[in-house]
């Protein structure tokens, strides 16, 4: 629910208009549960007129946009809704408090406003976060990019870029658009994109994509399409689909709501205008039986056997580190019949790191890592930093001299005096006159795994090798065999990386079924097929480049700690210290809270249900359709509160 009230911006002292208004929804909530608690407790003074008049503001506070929205609904759609029944019932119950001055029936409606005035509240809050995930997203390009126009540099929006214009990237500056390389060479952060940790090497002719991040090369590029085609407006673009469409459970419910509310309203209808003619009623015992009607109908106890439990197996859940950001999602944990995983940030760290040192014959770990760090200390690049972190935690690093780092390539520079050169196989190959047919081994099995191995010679010499690889979570095969054992099955890899290393991981941790060398939107239709054939399907990722998928998952689950902004907001389910094992826990935690929702229904339906034909049969007056309404409720929030418990 939203108002549609809306203001200026601006700030004085952090207050924001525009944040206040923004949450007018839960602010109505909050005061009409105020109203209503001071209405109660102004009533048991005996003050009926103050109370009246609290209890009067509550509704039209809590009510208004309920009342909007179920008018609007009649009026254009031609249908009715829970949102007009609500208001009728409870304006039916403040009505008949009047004539028969049993005022606290007057409480009773408000207590229904207020349960839907929170419920919009929760609704809106969800609006609020889809909108924030793809602003975070509309941020990861610049708002203009430098065109060049002969020598000149002309600052032009994004959106004005033609196809044809020649463009300037600084080195550290994000691309502005999707273009190809004609002067120049860089290292390119691709991680927004592919979610992989390692620059990719970039020259002449190769394509760069906008949003992701230019190493130390300055680059000139030229546009090839529009902008508003380029891979990371495809991907706002998905991110919105996915959200705004509605799953089909969603839509049963609003189809069931929709009944519900015409059943009601035209069995009140008929309550109220037949039994004089039918069993000669007389027309005040009549309206008093529709009346009654109206107040046991309403789904009160319904409502109550389902969000209690929801937000108690919220609360259990954040004990435990798992951030549920809504209840609907919780009992979708529950239903999940099948995973997908992320790789990189997910299923490993996410950042490039020593894996292995091979030493030559006569050499050791400790030279081989001295040398390669002595020269990886002036390097800027990602591995040659992580060779560098490697050895400050458990060496002395040499100091190294008229050091070069060759774009490409690798690092060159004296150590001991002696020439030093540190790269991949082929910026060594042709300074080599001795190397051991070993290392030549070791590094192709790594290679074919999908790791990057890093040569180290001295004076034409080879001292070893360094690996590098992207370290798997300690608790990610844990995780997998929990997930096997709960009958969550097929277990699938979606990843940007080559085939190569997501066999290598795969095998490690135990997954199903891998998918490589994927875009964001490749992602998508595959989680969007997983769907169709097995319904339930969650997706676990920590990048941009995941957000399109998890929001398209029937549950999103993201990383919190090493998580992206964009897929913290886009996901549904945040483990916030990064445990993978948390994901068994939140599919116990959904499927106990499911158990506990059926029960609850079923109770609170029977309930509904022996309170209607008592009224029919003149069993009950209101006050004990009153008591039995809200013991009902009370009873099945009681029973919701038990997920509370671990």
């Amino acid at each position: 629910m939203h108002f549609p009230l809306r203001f200026k911006s601006f700030s004085i002292q952090g207050f924001s208009i525009q944040n206040f208004t923004e949450h007018l929804d839960a602010i109505a909530a909050i005061v009409c549960a105020v109203l209503v608690l001071v209405g109660w407790l102004i009533l048991q003074v005996n003050w009926v007129g103050m109370a009246v008049l609290v209890l009067c503001a509550a509704y039209i506070i809590g009510g208004y946009e309920s009342a909007r929205e179920g008018l609007t609904t009649l009026i254009e759609e031609k249908e009715l809704d829970v949102d007009l029944l609500m208001i009728v019932a409870a304006l039916g119950a403040a009505g008949l408090g009047l004539w028969r001055q049993e005022y606290y029936l007057i409480v009773d409606g408000g207590i229904l406003i207020l349960i839907f005035a929170i419920s919009g509240a929760l609704e809106g809050y969800a609006m609020r976060r889809t909108e924030r995930s793809i602003r975070s997203l509309m941020g990861l390009t610049p708002d203009t990019a430098r065109v060049l126009q002969g020598n000149e540099e002309t600052p032009v929006a994004i959106d004005h870029l033609q196809v044809g214009d020649r463009l300037l990237v600084k080195p550290g500056e994000r691309i502005p658009t999707d273009a190809l390389i004609t002067e120049g060479y860089s290292t390119i952060n691709q991680a927004v994109i592919t979610g992989e940790p390692i620059p990719v090497e970039k020259t002449i002719g190769d394509e760069v994509f906008a949003g992701t991040l230019n190493g130390n090369g300055a680059l000139t590029l030229k546009v090839h399409q529009p902008p508003e085609s380029s891979l990371i407006q495809r991907v706002i673009r998905l991110v919105e689909q996915a959200q705004t469409e509605k799953p089909p459970s969603q839509q049963f419910i609003e189809r069931f709501e929709r009944g519900y509310a015409k059943v009601i309203v035209v069995s009140g209808v008929l309550i109220a205008l037949l039994p004089p003619f039918l069993w000669n009623w007389d027309w005040e015992t009549t309206i008093y039986r529709a009346l009654i009607f109206l107040v046991v109908a309403s789904p009160c106890a319904l409502m109550a056997a389902i969000m209690p439990t929801l937000l108690s197996g919220i609360a259990n859940g954040a004990r435990q580190g798992i951030l549920f950001k809504n209840g609907a999602q919780l009992e979708q944990m529950g239903r999940i019949q099948a995973i997908a995983f992320d790789k990189t940030g997910t299923l490993t760290i996410g950042q490039p790191d020593v894996y292995k040192i091979i030493p030559a014959p006569g050499q050791s770990e400790t030279t081989v890592l001295q040398v390669a760090a002595a020269l990886e200390a002036y390097s800027e690049h990602p591995i040659g930093q992580a060779i560098h972190r490697y050895a400050l935690q458990r060496t002395q690093i040499p100091s190294a001299q008229n050091v070069q780092a060759l774009p490409g390539q690798g690092v060159v520079g004296m150590v001991d005096d002696r020439l030093v050169r540190v790269g991949q196989f082929s910026f060594v190959e042709s300074h080599l006159t001795d190397y051991p047919n070993l290392l030549q081994a070791w590094s192709q099995q790594c290679q074919k795994t999908g790791k990057t191995v890093i040569w180290v010679i001295q004076a034409q010499t080879a001292l070893g090798l360094i690996v590098i690889s992207d370290q798997v979570r300690a608790d990610a095969a844990k995780t997998i065999a929990q997930l096997k054992a709960l009958g969550v099955s097929p277990i699938i890899m979606l990843t940007g990386d080559n085939q190569e290393t997501a066999q290598s991981v795969a095998e490690f941790v135990g997954i199903d079924q891998i998918y490589a060398e994927l875009l964001p939107e490749d992602k998508l239709h595959l989680i969007r097929q997983l769907q169709q054939k097995y319904r339930h399907v969650a997706m676990v990722g920590d990048g941009i480049n995941d957000a399109p998928a998890l929001a398209q998952a029937s549950v999103g689950i993201a990383m919190g700690a090493a998580g992206s902004d964009v897929a913290l907001e886009t996901a549904d389910v945040v483990l916030m210290a990064d445990r993978l094992d948390k994901i068994a826990a939140a599919v116990k935690l959904g499927r106990r809270s499911q158990r506990i929702v059926k029960q609850n229904i079923v109770f609170a339906l029977g309930f509904i249900a022996l309170l209607l034909a008592a009224n029919f049969a003149g069993s009950i007056n209101l006050p004990l359709g009153v008591i039995g309404h809200e013991g009902s409720t009370v009873l099945v929030t009681l029973s919701g509160l038990r997920l509370l418990k671990n």
